[in-house]
């Protein structure tokens, strides 16, 4: 009796694990996340700036999520931030969390479709679903006036209601260059810093310290090669 209990607890067990994998992967596919980044692969630096000594870590066990917070990683390209956004909704996946990934410029443009569409209401509910959305390379592209008023509309919705992740390259001064109505682009700042976590990222681009670092391997491979042949 006692090894047919086992056998059941085993089984209840494997059962367990395959509905959680196919949940993940469900999740994982949804999301639509352009490339895997995790945790386990970032590179914390010292010019990660925090706005308050707890932000971190309500970051990484995602209580962030649980409260509706947001969060906000601003500064320099290429040194972590959409990165770090990444592996948190990867992260809140593992979790069962639902989560979605845009790049703000193809939000926008599809949120342009759905209101040319007459659909835009539609597509507002299907976001009901989601408890955590990243938008990165906010500032990248400039918005046409409609683009704007529809991504602002839909943050407006989104407040206090789920957690927002937004990466950019622009201080939130400089956002008016992005939103035509320096109103509305006052009034989306507000809602997105209040109960948010605003996190700076400084210094230079990994992207061009791993190009500088193959012009130095280049370089002195050629160096060697000539004093070789010398």
């Amino acid at each position: 009796m006692f090894k047919l209990f086992l056998a059941i607890c085993r089984l209840l067990k494997k059962e367990i694990e395959v509905r959680y994998e196919k949940k993940i992967n469900r999740l994982y596919k949804q999301a639509k996340f352009p490339k895997c980044k995790t945790l386990n692969d970032y590179i914390w630096h010292d010019q990660i700036n925090f706005s308050t000594p707890n932000s971190k870590q309500q970051l990484l066990d995602l209580s962030f999520i649980e409260k509706n917070e947001n969060a906000v990683f601003v500064g320099t390209p290429g040194t972590g931030k959409t990165h770090l956004a990444t592996a948190l909704g990867i992260k809140a996946i593992e979790n069962s969390i639902n989560v979605k990934f845009w790049r703000v410029a193809e939000l926008v443009d599809q949120l342009e479709k759905e209101w040319k569409s007459l659909s835009i209401e539609r597509f507002k509910k299907k976001c009901h679903k989601y408890q955590l959305i990243i938008l990165d390379e906010m500032g990248y592209v400039p918005f046409s006036k409609t683009g704007s008023e529809l991504l602002f509309q839909l943050i407006s919705d989104w407040y206090e209601t789920k957690s927002i992740i937004i990466t950019s390259n622009l201080e939130f001064r400089q956002w008016n260059k992005v939103f035509i109505d320096p109103r509305s682009t006052a009034a989306l700042v507000d809602r997105l810093i209040h109960h948010a976590h605003i996190v700076s990222f400084t210094g230079e681009s990994y992207r061009l310290k791993k190009v500088d670092y193959r012009m130095k391997l280049a370089t002195q491979l050629v160096v060697n090669k000539k004093r070789h042949s010398a």
